[in-house]
């Protein structure tokens, strides 16, 4: 069975800082690297950051560069971000997937950043 379930989301103020994990479980994921991605109302995917599946390989967006950390757990096929320093326009419902996407997406995690 294939399942991405995100969570960690919430509302925090500017400057705030929040942890998303996403539990990956299915084949399509085994070995996989994984990525974050983004959708804010109206809006495509974004890509966010990505990460290799032994960790030795992280990528990030210029729009969260130095803000945001990828980190993951292969053991509990789990993957991480941690947002530090969010502004408002971080506010999106956050999703994983592997790296390249695959068809199938999770419910995402909202995320809320006031200003």
């Amino acid at each position: 069975q294939v399942t991405l379930v995100e969570s960690g989301g919430g509302l925090v103020q500017a400057g705030g800082s929040l942890r998303l994990s996403c539990a990956a479980s299915g084949r399509p994921f085994s070995s996989a690297a994984m990525a974050w991605f983004r959708q804010a109302p109206r809006k495509g995917h974004e890509f966010v950051a990505r990460i290799s599946w032994s960790s030795g390989n992280t990528f990030y967006a210029d729009s969260v560069k130095g803000r945001f950390t990828i980190s993951r757990d292969n053991a509990k096929n789990t993957v991480y971000l941690q947002m530090n320093s969010l502004k408002p326009e971080d506010t999106a419902v956050y999703y994983c997937n592997a790296f390249p996407p695959t068809g199938y997406w999770g419910q995402g995690t909202q995320v809320t950043v006031s200003s």
